[in-house]
Protein backbone atom coordinates (compact mmCIF):
# COMPACT_ATOMS: atom_id res chain seq x y z
CA UNK A 1 0.00 0.00 0.00
CA UNK A 2 2.89 2.83 0.84
CA UNK A 3 4.72 1.78 -2.38
CA UNK A 4 1.18 2.63 -4.07
CA UNK A 5 0.59 6.11 -2.19
CA UNK A 6 4.04 6.84 -3.71
CA UNK A 7 3.42 6.35 -6.91
CA UNK A 8 -0.14 8.46 -7.26
CA UNK A 9 0.43 10.77 -4.56
CA UNK A 10 1.25 14.09 -5.94
CA UNK A 11 3.02 15.02 -2.75
CA UNK A 12 4.80 12.20 -2.30
CA UNK A 13 5.95 12.72 -5.82
CA UNK A 14 6.91 16.16 -5.21
CA UNK A 15 8.85 14.90 -2.00
CA UNK A 16 10.93 12.69 -3.70
CA UNK A 17 11.55 14.37 -6.75
CA UNK A 18 12.62 17.61 -4.58
CA UNK A 19 15.06 15.44 -2.18
CA UNK A 20 16.56 14.49 -6.09
CA UNK A 21 17.42 18.14 -6.61
CA UNK A 22 18.47 18.73 -3.37
CA UNK A 23 20.86 15.69 -3.99
CA UNK A 24 21.97 16.97 -7.45
CA UNK A 25 22.67 20.37 -5.63
CA UNK A 26 25.12 18.70 -3.70
CA UNK A 27 26.98 17.06 -6.17
CA UNK A 28 27.28 19.62 -8.39
CA UNK A 29 28.37 22.19 -5.40
CA UNK A 30 30.84 19.37 -4.51
CA UNK A 31 32.27 18.97 -8.25
CA UNK A 32 32.26 23.13 -8.16
CA UNK A 33 34.16 23.44 -5.00
CA UNK A 34 36.72 20.71 -6.12
CA UNK A 35 37.15 22.32 -9.27
CA UNK A 36 37.77 25.36 -8.01
CA UNK A 37 40.33 24.15 -4.86
CA UNK A 38 42.20 21.46 -7.11
CA UNK A 39 42.39 24.61 -10.22
CA UNK A 40 43.64 27.37 -7.45
CA UNK A 41 44.89 25.88 -5.02
CA UNK A 42 45.99 21.96 -4.30
CA UNK A 43 45.57 18.76 -5.95
CA UNK A 44 46.96 15.62 -5.96
CA UNK A 45 49.19 13.70 -8.70
CA UNK A 46 50.49 9.92 -9.45
CA UNK A 47 54.51 9.90 -10.56
CA UNK A 48 53.49 7.52 -13.48
CA UNK A 49 57.30 6.56 -14.18
CA UNK A 50 61.09 6.68 -12.81
CA UNK A 51 61.94 9.88 -13.95
CA UNK A 52 62.45 11.10 -10.93
CA UNK A 53 64.69 7.99 -9.59
CA UNK A 54 66.38 7.46 -6.74
CA UNK A 55 64.37 10.08 -4.18
CA UNK A 56 60.94 9.48 -6.04
CA UNK A 57 59.60 6.22 -7.58
CA UNK A 58 57.10 5.08 -9.70
CA UNK A 59 53.91 5.23 -7.92
CA UNK A 60 54.32 7.58 -5.42
CA UNK A 61 51.46 9.78 -5.22
CA UNK A 62 51.77 13.69 -4.39
CA UNK A 63 50.15 16.80 -3.08
CA UNK A 64 50.87 19.65 -5.84
CA UNK A 65 50.27 23.40 -5.19
CA UNK A 66 48.54 24.88 -7.89
CA UNK A 67 50.48 28.38 -9.10
CA UNK A 68 47.35 29.49 -11.05
CA UNK A 69 46.42 32.28 -8.44
CA UNK A 70 49.87 33.37 -8.06
CA UNK A 71 50.71 33.78 -12.03
CA UNK A 72 48.11 35.50 -12.65
CA UNK A 73 48.65 37.81 -9.40
CA UNK A 74 52.88 37.54 -10.41
CA UNK A 75 52.78 41.62 -11.74
CA UNK A 76 51.19 42.52 -8.75
CA UNK A 77 53.47 40.44 -6.38
CA UNK A 78 56.82 42.19 -7.99
CA UNK A 79 56.92 39.34 -10.46
CA UNK A 80 58.43 37.91 -7.61
CA UNK A 81 57.70 33.48 -8.91
CA UNK A 82 55.96 31.32 -6.70
CA UNK A 83 59.03 28.36 -6.73
CA UNK A 84 62.53 28.46 -6.02
CA UNK A 85 65.65 26.24 -7.23
CA UNK A 86 65.80 22.57 -6.10
CA UNK A 87 61.96 22.20 -5.65
CA UNK A 88 60.07 19.64 -7.68
CA UNK A 89 57.21 21.07 -9.57
CA UNK A 90 54.67 20.07 -12.02
CA UNK A 91 55.23 21.22 -15.79
CA UNK A 92 52.39 21.48 -18.44
CA UNK A 93 53.90 21.34 -21.89
CA UNK A 94 50.29 21.73 -23.44
CA UNK A 95 49.05 24.96 -25.28
CA UNK A 96 45.90 24.85 -22.67
CA UNK A 97 44.74 27.89 -24.74
CA UNK A 98 44.15 25.89 -27.53
CA UNK A 99 41.74 23.47 -25.45
CA UNK A 100 38.35 24.26 -25.99
CA UNK A 101 36.45 25.65 -22.52
CA UNK A 102 34.25 22.21 -22.87
CA UNK A 103 36.65 20.09 -23.24
CA UNK A 104 38.44 21.46 -19.74
CA UNK A 105 34.86 21.19 -17.91
CA UNK A 106 34.26 17.79 -18.93
CA UNK A 107 37.30 16.74 -18.48
CA UNK A 108 37.67 17.97 -14.89
CA UNK A 109 34.24 16.54 -14.24
CA UNK A 110 35.53 13.40 -15.93
CA UNK A 111 38.91 12.90 -13.50
CA UNK A 112 36.58 13.62 -10.53
CA UNK A 113 33.85 11.28 -10.88
CA UNK A 114 36.74 8.72 -11.98
CA UNK A 115 39.58 9.54 -8.82
CA UNK A 116 41.68 10.73 -11.32
CA UNK A 117 42.00 7.67 -13.62
CA UNK A 118 40.72 8.95 -16.60
CA UNK A 119 40.78 12.15 -18.94
CA UNK A 120 39.94 13.15 -21.92
CA UNK A 121 43.55 14.13 -22.49
CA UNK A 122 46.12 11.45 -23.14
CA UNK A 123 48.17 11.11 -20.00
CA UNK A 124 51.71 10.98 -21.67
CA UNK A 125 51.66 14.71 -23.22
CA UNK A 126 51.35 17.31 -21.04
CA UNK A 127 51.91 16.96 -17.66
CA UNK A 128 55.75 16.37 -16.22
CA UNK A 129 57.02 16.17 -12.54
CA UNK A 130 60.65 17.69 -12.91
CA UNK A 131 62.98 19.93 -10.52
CA UNK A 132 63.74 23.37 -11.05
CA UNK A 133 67.38 24.03 -11.39
CA UNK A 134 67.57 27.64 -12.99
CA UNK A 135 65.89 30.30 -12.94
CA UNK A 136 64.89 33.16 -15.18
CA UNK A 137 68.35 35.56 -16.25
CA UNK A 138 70.65 32.42 -14.63
CA UNK A 139 73.58 31.15 -16.79
CA UNK A 140 74.13 27.47 -16.68
CA UNK A 141 76.14 25.01 -17.74
CA UNK A 142 76.59 21.06 -17.26
CA UNK A 143 79.23 18.72 -16.62
CA UNK A 144 79.14 15.13 -15.65
CA UNK A 145 75.68 15.48 -15.30
CA UNK A 146 76.14 18.17 -12.58
CA UNK A 147 74.63 21.77 -13.06
CA UNK A 148 76.47 24.88 -12.65
CA UNK A 149 74.67 28.19 -12.21
CA UNK A 150 75.60 31.73 -12.17
CA UNK A 151 72.27 33.64 -10.67
CA UNK A 152 71.20 36.25 -12.29
CA UNK A 153 72.88 39.58 -11.69
CA UNK A 154 75.99 37.54 -9.68
CA UNK A 155 79.42 37.01 -10.49
CA UNK A 156 79.60 33.98 -8.89
CA UNK A 157 79.39 30.50 -9.87
CA UNK A 158 77.64 27.56 -7.67
CA UNK A 159 76.82 24.23 -8.33
CA UNK A 160 72.70 23.24 -8.38
CA UNK A 161 73.15 21.50 -5.20
CA UNK A 162 74.93 24.65 -3.31
CA UNK A 163 71.88 27.00 -4.77
CA UNK A 164 69.03 24.62 -3.88
CA UNK A 165 66.32 25.12 -1.07
CA UNK A 166 66.87 21.68 -0.31
CA UNK A 167 68.44 18.57 -0.19
CA UNK A 168 68.55 15.82 -2.91
CA UNK A 169 70.94 12.93 -4.65
CA UNK A 170 70.46 12.66 -8.83
CA UNK A 171 70.86 9.47 -9.98
CA UNK A 172 74.20 10.38 -12.12
CA UNK A 173 74.84 7.66 -14.72
CA UNK A 174 78.63 6.66 -15.98
CA UNK A 175 78.75 7.17 -19.09
CA UNK A 176 81.59 5.76 -21.06
CA UNK A 177 84.84 8.28 -22.02
CA UNK A 178 84.03 7.23 -26.32
CA UNK A 179 80.15 8.45 -25.42
CA UNK A 180 79.22 11.52 -28.04
CA UNK A 181 79.22 14.62 -25.67
CA UNK A 182 76.82 16.63 -28.08
CA UNK A 183 74.00 14.94 -27.71
CA UNK A 184 71.74 15.62 -24.96
CA UNK A 185 71.85 12.70 -22.34
CA UNK A 186 75.72 12.94 -22.68
CA UNK A 187 75.90 14.73 -19.13
CA UNK A 188 77.57 18.16 -20.73
CA UNK A 189 75.72 20.77 -21.94
CA UNK A 190 77.45 24.13 -23.44
CA UNK A 191 77.23 26.88 -21.76
CA UNK A 192 73.70 29.28 -21.42
CA UNK A 193 71.72 32.22 -20.13
CA UNK A 194 67.98 32.13 -19.30
CA UNK A 195 65.74 34.83 -21.11
CA UNK A 196 63.08 36.44 -19.28
CA UNK A 197 60.69 34.56 -18.28
CA UNK A 198 62.74 31.36 -18.82
CA UNK A 199 63.49 28.29 -16.52
CA UNK A 200 65.58 25.51 -16.61
CA UNK A 201 63.97 22.07 -15.46
CA UNK A 202 65.56 18.35 -14.69
CA UNK A 203 64.70 14.97 -14.18
CA UNK A 204 66.38 13.45 -10.69
CA UNK A 205 67.08 10.48 -13.06
CA UNK A 206 70.25 12.45 -15.58
CA UNK A 207 70.27 9.41 -17.50
CA UNK A 208 67.78 8.90 -20.53
CA UNK A 209 64.52 11.34 -19.46
CA UNK A 210 63.37 14.33 -21.44
CA UNK A 211 63.45 17.82 -19.39
CA UNK A 212 64.99 21.09 -20.62
CA UNK A 213 68.17 19.23 -21.97
CA UNK A 214 65.82 18.37 -24.73
CA UNK A 215 62.91 20.79 -24.60
CA UNK A 216 65.13 23.65 -24.22
CA UNK A 217 63.89 26.11 -21.32
CA UNK A 218 60.34 26.01 -20.71
CA UNK A 219 58.47 29.34 -19.98
CA UNK A 220 57.68 30.23 -15.44
CA UNK A 221 54.10 30.20 -16.63
CA UNK A 222 54.46 26.33 -17.85
CA UNK A 223 55.21 25.48 -14.16
CA UNK A 224 51.89 25.05 -12.82
CA UNK A 225 52.86 23.83 -8.96
CA UNK A 226 54.85 22.42 -6.34
CA UNK A 227 55.41 19.02 -4.55
CA UNK A 228 54.16 19.77 -1.19
CA UNK A 229 53.82 16.08 0.64
CA UNK A 230 53.68 12.49 -0.85
CA UNK A 231 51.45 10.80 0.96
CA UNK A 232 51.37 7.67 -0.78
CA UNK A 233 53.05 4.98 -0.05
CA UNK A 234 53.01 5.33 4.13
CA UNK A 235 56.75 3.75 4.41
CA UNK A 236 57.78 7.31 2.42
CA UNK A 237 55.29 10.06 3.38
CA UNK A 238 56.73 12.97 4.50
CA UNK A 239 57.39 16.74 3.26
CA UNK A 240 59.74 17.61 0.00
Amino acid sequence: MANRWRQYSYVAQKSYLRRVRIILIWVFGFFVIYTFVSTLFVSNRVLENNTMTPGLLAGDRFIFSSFTFQHLLRDRLNGNLPFYRGQVVLVDRSALSRRPVIRLILDALLRFISFQRLSLFPKDDTLFVKRVVGLPGDTISMNNFVVRVQPAGETYTMTEFELSTGDYVPDLPQVSPQWDESIPFSGTMETITLRREECFVLSDNRGVTNDSRTWGPVPADSIIGRALVRYWPLTRIGNL
